[in-house]
């Protein structure tokens, strides 16, 4: 059986890996051709493209690399062409993957979703497109498969891959006194910063975690989660004197080790969660497209742990309010404030709506049975 998947960030890296290893678990005839990053190269089979040539963010962001999104959509109905695949497995990434989509479903390829785009977010309409086609689609929160439900797509909830890859990485027995060692940390608390993992995002918001990070340096450890993409001069050039230390690929070793942080909004945000950290979730883009994207988004939070509690758990800095005179207010709350009890009680509620271990191999399932019907 031969399935290519498509992941184009590094979230789906992390997923696409452990949706693989789950295949060939069920069936280990199973040969793969796909995108994606270090994680899936790690699987097997033939990568085609690095997610550090695929992550472009923003609207401005994406009209300024139009030219190379084009090559990589012919590029990549050229190379399904080629392969011949028994399915076409896409991983959110929905820009690029609803035009592959599109495409793959008028030249009669099975198409599988994993992990919806956030369509209830904005573009809602984006569900009738879907249901035309996607095949079936495969959803990891609560809410989505009765969302989907009005737009008549077949689409199950398979449960939370992040809890499986934090279950994963814990029976690892992680050893924090090793990672300290390594890394030159004491044992003092440690303020963890996670900056995303684009350079647009990181330029913006970086700045503005130092600067706030700052007035705990003599109590706490200052850390940055690097991205795997990027080099240590990038992020040494925007520290500058800024007292912080950074550790790269080792973003849940340094969450296991954290007392609380500052965390751009997106999937690390209920990672964070998940790993029991109280953290203060940071979104702040360039003027025009955060104009553009206020005007179109329908939820009430952009952080997944308040979207799925469906409250204010975790406070949210957003644009303006996203500076460092109130990331310190937010932290303050939280070491001295009593805030960290209530947060830690939300995280427990939020485990609990996840659907438990084990979504990778149900959707590894789901998707085997869905292509031996065909």
């Amino acid at each position: 059986m031969k399935l290519y998947l498509i992941a184009g960030e590094a979230s789906g890296d992390l997923h696409g890996s452990n949706l693989m290893k789950a295949l060939l678990k069920e069936n280990s005839n199973v040969s793969f051709r796909f995108w994606g990053g270090d994680r899936m190269a790690q699987i097997g089979g033939q990568p085609r493209k690095h997610i550090k040539e695929l992550a472009f963010m923003g609207f401005i962001e994406v009209i300024l690399n139009l030219t190379t999104i084009l090559k990589n959509i012919k590029f990549c109905k050229q190379d399904i062409l080629e392969f011949k695949p028994d399915a076409l497995i896409l991983i959110d990434y929905p820009g690029f993957n609803l035009r592959i989509a599109k495409w793959a479903k008028a030249n009669n390829i099975k198409v599988l979703y994993y992990i919806s785009p956030q369509i209830w977010a904005w573009k809602q309409k984006r569900g009738h497109l879907i249901r035309e086609v996607v095949d079936e689609m495969y959803c990891i929160l609560p809410f989505e498969q009765e969302f989907y439900k009005k737009f008549q797509v077949d689409a199950h909830f398979v449960g939370h891959p992040l809890i499986d890859a934090i279950d994963e990485f814990q029976k690892n027995e992680f050893d924090k006194v090793r990672f300290l060692n390594q890394n030159n940390l004491d044992g003092r608390p440690i303020l963890a910063l996670l900056p995303g993992s684009r350079k647009q995002e990181i330029k913006i918001k970086l700045p503005l975690m130092l600067q706030a990070a700052q007035k705990y340096a003599s109590s706490h450890q200052i850390v940055i989660a690097g991205a795997p993409n990027l080099d240590a001069a990038y992020y040494c050039k925007i520290c500058g004197d800024k007292k912080a230390k950074i550790v790269f690929g080792l973003t849940y070793d340094l969450l296991s080790s954290s007392e609380l942080a500052l965390v751009t909004s997106g999937t690390a945000t209920l990672e964070t969660a998940l790993f029991g950290v109280p953290q203060v979730v940071c979104y702040k883009g360039s003027p025009i497209s955060y104009h553009i994207a206020k005007r179109l988004i329908k939820v009430s939070y952009i952080s997944l742990v308040n979207l799925i509690l469906n409250k204010d758990l975790v406070t949210e800095l957003i644009q303006d309010e996203c500076n460092a005179k109130r990331m310190q207010e937010e932290l303050d709350k939280i070491i001295v404030g009593g805030k960290s009890e209530t947060i830690t009680h939300g995280y427990q509620e939020l485990q609990s709506m996840l659907g438990g271990s084990g979504a990778s191999r149900r959707t590894a399932q789901h998707m085997l049975k869905s292509i031996l019907k065909r």
